[in-house]
């Protein structure tokens, strides 16, 4: 083995007879140094995109979130509260109260989905931080927080005091006084913009947050009902022993999601975009490498004489043919340390630096992974050794005759 590893690097870096092979190997070891270097970039710049975008939703969504598995309430008294609080690795407990509302102010109006929310919210999903204008709204106050999209379809701005927004809610079962009087079938509350939150379209143009108790009496819900229970845990806890102790704290059915569950359609979304990403460039990748079996064949053929010889003297075709293929991975791990050096370069510079902006105040995100690092070593030195094996199997007997 070592006698064919050196016959190998012999081939690699000495000098060719014919100049247009020694061309074709180094455009070989170029192409595989692009190819290690395009999927190492992209693979980055998808990772710091899926980064960014999960970040927002991180700070939207609970670590947990408990519903009723049949309707929109649950029980959620001094038993309750006093079981949750006492399970491992619970760090906070917020309630939250829940539904569709009718919102006008002045001449426009839209449905939103309001929630309303306790003092304690903000410690488990830190929504405050992402405020766009205006200011959190104050406990026991009749203040909203609405979304971006919200507030410019209804050209809302904060504190218009002048102006209040009318929030409605249908009453709870059936009101026999609405046939007569459709107003009667509506309860009614009056409040105020404090702020404007701005996350992504689609939260900033669903949601608007409330203090519990506009929302309970505008809901009309029990003292003991709420919507759902946010709750935020421990680092590295285990939140499927949790989500079992839950289960067994509720005397009904619930339904308890991680972050990511919550985020479902969102996670599939990204990892289907991942996985199509690196396919395309794979495929991109793979055509770029397997000029490593042109060129082989192109060495194969100017070594000829010395590969009959070495076959006269005794060299196995096996022998001989691992030769050629230990050379085409010499070729692609040359490239591949010459693609992925210029990699992280350029990543951690974009990371570090911000070469490349979006906005003038943001920088395109990457991220510096060791995962990435590693499937892009894995591809290409699959794809390297696959085109490698093709070239060597150019070494036949009749060649050698």
């Amino acid at each position: 083995m070592r006698f064919i590893v050196f016959i190998a690097k012999r081939y690699l870096l000495a000098h060719h007879s014919k100049h247009a092979v020694g061309l074709i190997s180094k455009i070989a070891i170029s192409a595989v140094a692009v190819a290690s270097l395009a999927l190492f970039v992209v693979l980055s710049g998808f990772s710091g995109l899926k980064t960014y975008a999960l970040a927002f939703t991180n700070d939207f969504d609970s670590d947990l979130l408990v519903r009723p598995v049949e309707g929109k309430r649950l029980e959620f008294g001094p038993e309750q509260k006093n079981t949750v609080a006492i399970i491992p690795n619970v760090a906070q407990v917020s309630t939250i109260i829940e539904d569709r509302v009718f919102m006008q102010y002045k001449d426009k109006s839209r449905v939103a989905m309001l929630r309303g929310v306790d003092s304690l919210f903000a410690e488990v999903t830190p929504l405050d931080s992402l405020l766009y204008a205006g200011s959190w709204l104050r406990p026991k106050s009749d203040e909203l927080v609405i979304g971006y999209e919200i507030a410019s379809d209804l050209a809302l701005p904060p504190r218009d005091y002048a102006n209040l927004v009318t929030l409605y809610a249908p009453r709870p079962g059936k009101n026999i006084s609405a046939m007569i009087n459709p107003s009667s079938a509506f309860n009614k509350e009056l409040a105020v913009v404090s702020g404007i939150y701005e996350i992504n379209d689609q939260v900033n143009d669903r949601f608007l947050f409330s203090d519990q108790v506009t929302a309970r009496a505008l809901l009309q819900m029990a003292p003991r009902q709420i919507s759902a229970l946010a709750i935020k845990v421990a680092p590295n806890a285990d939140l499927d022993q949790i989500k079992a102790e839950l289960n067994i704290a509720f005397g009904q059915p619930i339904s308890v999601k991680t972050r990511m569950e919550q985020n479902d359609a969102l996670y599939k979304m990204l990892n289907s975009e991942n996985l199509f990403t690196y396919l395309f460039i794979s495929l991109i990748a793979a055509i770029a490498i397997f000029n490593l079996t042109g060129t082989l064949i192109m060495l194969v053929l100017e070594k000829r004489q010395n590969l009959k010889t070495l076959y006269m003297l005794g060299s196995p075709l096996k022998s001989l043919r691992q030769t050629f293929f230990v050379t085409g991975l010499l070729m692609t791990g040359l490239g591949l340390v010459i693609g992925l050096g210029l990699g992280i370069v350029i990543v951690w510079g974009q990371a570090t630096f911000g070469w490349v902006p979006i906005t003038p105040t943001l920088a395109y995100p990457v991220v510096l992974s060791l995962t990435n690092l590693l499937i892009v070593l894995a591809t290409v030195t699959s794809l390297g050794a696959l085109a490698s094996f093709l070239g060597s199997r150019r070494i036949t007997e009749g060649l050698l005759q």
